[in-house]
Order: structure tokens, then sequence, then C-alpha cells
């Protein structure tokens, strides 16, 4: 038996994701990715190090497997965002600006220039390691959503679950509060199915066909809204439909 969920998002706290990168302006899209959402409900897991390595393949596999799809979270109204800037520079007692990156002194070191590049030294003997370049940004701007913002995402299960109340979103694991409700629906067949809400069109089953669409592009896949679609639906109420056999399409990504 399929159970769906109508999930009500609410920000309480400013919520930061990097959608865009406009030189220094880093800005967060008005939505929250059903990848990201997985991740905050606790459906799949990253590890406590993380290397650069991305697990979206091994871990939404799993989430598939247990018979869970999460769409992504639409707003219910017009975004508002918060502006503010940052300064990733260090407030350290010394530091030399080199070339794309600034040094400083590590604990129990010291720092020696050598023609156009620095190294980190730890005794008379030691030749010391390079400094290297720092591929981060050093200051910039940065566009939240702001606490308050509201949306809407649903849950898709095999099996009844009941998930979180609360949850940590966003760069800076940001708090927001989940209130899900069961929802009933009936399975339809139907055509030129008008949905306005977030889709991720990777997701969608091969029996479903999106006819229009407005394009939302966005990493790590873009989104889909004012669809209309052709296929088999979840019929929620009157104007409120999904489509059958979404799961989280990552079976082409390359194995990590």
């Amino acid at each position: 038996m399929t159970h769906i969920y109508s999930c009500h998002l609410t920000l309480l706290e400013p919520v930061f994701f990097s959608s865009q990168e406009i030189s220094s302006y880093y800005q967060t899209a008005p939505l929250i990715g059903n990848y990201a959402l997985a991740y905050a409900l606790g459906l799949c897991h990253t590890p406590y190090f993380n290397d650069g390595t991305i697990h979206y393949r091994q871990h939404l596999q799993a989430v598939n497997e247990q018979g869970i799809y999460v769409t992504p979270a639409t707003l219910n109204a017009a975004p508002c965002f918060t502006l503010a800037q940052f300064n990733a520079q260090p407030d350290a007692y010394w530091y030399a600006m080199a070339n794309n990156v600034i040094v400083t002194r590590p604990d129990g070191a010291w720092t020696v220039k050598r023609g156009s590049k620095w190294y980190a030294v730890r005794s008379d003997k030691d030749r010391g390691k390079a400094i290297g370049v720092e591929n981060r940004p050093q200051h910039g701007r940065i566009r939240f959503l702001s606490i308050g913002n509201e949306a809407t995402f649903y849950i898709v299960s095999r099996e009844a679950c009941q998930p979180p109340s609360y949850i940590r979103l966003g760069k800076f694991m940001s708090k927001a509060r989940v209130t899900a409700v069961s929802v009933p629906h009936t399975e339809i067949e139907g055509t030129a199915v008008s949905i306005p809400f977030l889709l991720n069109p990777v997701d969608l089953s091969p029996a479903t066909q999106l006819v229009t669409f407005d394009l939302v592009n966005v990493p790590p896949t873009p989104l889909v809204k004012n669809g209309v679609v052709n296929g088999r639906f979840y019929q929620l109420d009157k104007t409120t439909y999904l489509p059958v056999g979404m799961r989280f399409g990552v079976d082409s990504l390359a194995q990590e």
C-alpha cells in the first residue's frame, strides 16, 4: 500500500545553498532540492569526514530500496531573502599575501619564503611543506532564504512512516520545522495534467511524459515546474496530482 504525506516546511533560521555563484556573490535559489531533503529527513547519511567524494548513487539507491521518495520543496508564496557579507580571511597576528593564498603560521611551525613559494617549517632540518593554493572564497556576499519562508513537499512511501518534526538544512545546518499530514489518494490515468510545483525530471518513470515545463537550472540536478504531464497519477484532491512511479534517478550515475 502506498502512503503519501503532505509536508509543510517552515524555515526557523536563514538557509543557504550555493545555487548560483556570480563572482563573489553566492545565491540561494527559492526552493529546497529533494536530494537535500532526503539527507535532512534522515533517509540517508553522509560520512562524518567528507573527502569530497559524492555518494548520491550509493545513498539514494538505498532510499529507493526502502520504497521511499521525496519531492523537491516548493515555496508557498513569494520568497523572502536575507543578504549578508562574509570574510573568511585569517585573523592571525601574522599573515602574508601570496599567489592566490593567504599564508599564516601553523601551530608549532614557522614560515619561510623561497622564490615565489612559502613553506611551513617545523625544525631547522626540515625542508618544509609547501603552502598550496586554496580554492575557496575568502570574502563575498551570501543570499539566504529568510526565516519564515514556508514550502510544501511530498513523501511517497511503501510503508507508513513518521517524518521528523525538525530538520537541519543547507551549508550552515539551519533549523526548519516539518509538519506532515497523511493524505488520501486515488490512482488515475491522465493527459495534459497541470502540476505547478517542482519535480525532478530524472526521477520520473519512463511511462511519464513531460509535455511542457519551466526549467529551473540548479545543482546537483535541474528541476522543472509548471509542468504539463501525461501518464498515471496519484490524485490527492481536485487540483493536486503526483506522478506515479517516481524514484531517485541515480542509477545512471558513475559508481563511487
